[in-house]
């Protein structure tokens, strides 16, 4: 951060990775917990030498900067954490007034938390909140992307996968990916090699992904992805709860079939003709919806108490999924980072080419929406969840396309009841 980047920063409100602290001639107590929310949310900077009151900054400076510095940097490279943390130091003076900067990274390692794990912190809005027990889970959860879910589950056994599944998936394979290598192989070595079996025992995601009901329900109890169709804008406007709900299916490969299929009906798809006449079935906004509904799929932290979750509604489609990113979604996106959580996932939808090779897929789903009404998709990255949002219309329209619906339904139901009491008078 340059000292033009701080004076624009101090022009606006304290930002979500951006605090200040008058500190003085000592160390704020609670800049630990500043420190934990940044390290456990997505980063941030802290501003010693800087006063906030009433809406407005001011700089006050700190004394002694090189005392403070060193016993700043001290304590984060100590005890006081349970990890040692990372931090970029700046040193910038104001009309001979020292500031002092520091940026603390975003942890690895999460939790991190001082003294005790109570005193874990995460960062929601512009300010420090302690996290919650189901959080703390979360994050330690997060911390080991890629291990749980290709860990091999005690006293399973290969009869616990649904063979009509993997037969399936073997067929869609050998249609849609016919150069691959695992077309060649017998269904042992394919379940080896993509590690659906470890010795001899079915993986967690092995499991999510072809396995028998009834065992998919005993390990994880309360296994599903919810699909809901909303008549509103919001579930506060909706007169009724829902109009459509997705049945329960068997396992993650029999739900991503009924799901796309279902979310294929809610879009416009005009028909195409190519030069020999036949229908061209090239339609980028519902790749851009297959590649969200993968992502959904390949990425939910199954271990978590919250349901992967969409809900189609009169103006947008929303699919929710519980987990973090590994990473910020600008970083993601700038850096096309691949970090899946359940790697055993991803590479099954990978080798059916439904997904990516590689990234999170962000930028097919905007460039693919943006053919759909020239709309473009929205992302709310939280704490333990995502939020992808489709927009379907702008909400004039569909609010006038309701009333209209309505409007016709009314005067059709008058019509017969009309005509029924003149039938019968």
């Amino acid at each position: 951060m340059t000292k033009d980047e701080l004076i624009r920063q101090l022009d606006d409100i304290e930002w979500e990775n951006f605090e200040v602290k008058a500190a003085v001639n000592e160390i704020p107590k609670n800049v630990w917990e500043t420190v934990s929310a940044f390290s456990n949310t997505a980063g941030g900077w802290i501003i010693f030498g800087v006063s906030f009151n009433q809406d407005k900054y001011e700089i006050i400076g700190v004394e002694n900067p090189e005392k403070i510095e060193s016993d700043f940097l001290t304590v984060l490279r100590g005890q006081k954490f349970n990890v040692p943390i990372k931090v970029l130091s700046k040193k910038y003076n104001f009309d001979n007034k020292t500031v002092l900067a520091f940026y603390i990274s975003l942890s690895d390692k999460k939790p991190v938390y001082f003294n005790n794990v109570k005193n874990t912190f995460i960062r929601t809005g512009s300010g420090d909140q302690r996290a919650t027990q189901e959080e703390i889970d979360s994050m330690y959860r997060n911390s080991s992307f890629g291990t749980r879910s290709a860990l091999p589950i005690e006293k399973s056994s290969i009869a616990w996968l649904n063979q009509h599944s993997v037969e399936q998936y073997r067929e869609y394979v050998k249609r849609f990916n016919s150069h691959s290598k695992y077309n060649l192989i017998s269904n042992e070595e394919f379940f080896q090699k993509l590690r659906i079996v470890s010795d001899g025992k079915i993986t967690y995601s092995g499991l999510l992904a072809f396995g028998k009901e009834d065992f998919v329900q005993e390990i994880f109890p309360d296994f599903r992805i919810d699909l809901l169709e909303i008549p509103g804008t919001s579930n506060a406007d909706a007169k009724t709860r829902y109009t459509y709900r997705m049945a329960e299916q068997e396992n993650l490969w029999e739900y991503y079939f009924v799901l796309f299929d279902r979310l294929q009906q809610k879009i416009d798809k005009p028909f195409k003709l190519g030069i020999e006449g036949f229908a061209i079935e090239d339609y980028p906004y519902l790749e851009a919806l297959r590649e969200a509904l993968v992502n959904m799929l390949m990425h939910a932290d199954y271990f978590s108490t919250g349901h992967s979750r969409i809900r189609v509604f009169y103006d947008k489609i929303e699919f929710l999924n519980f987990g973090s990113l590994p990473k910020p979604l600008k970083i993601i996106m700038k850096e096309d980072v691949s970090m899946p959580r359940n790697p055993i996932l991803t590479k099954i939808f990978r080798v059916a080419k439904l997904a990516e090779n590689a990234g999170f897929g962000f930028d097919k789903m905007i460039e693919g929406w943006k053919t759909y009404k020239k709309l473009e998709p929205e992302f709310y990255p939280e704490f333990d969840f995502v939020k992808v949002v489709f927009p379907l219309n702008d909400l004039e329209n569909t609010l006038k396309t309701v009333e209209k619906t309505v409007e016709k339904t009314v005067e059709k139901t008058v019509e017969k009841i009309i005509a029924a009491i003149k039938k019968n008078p």
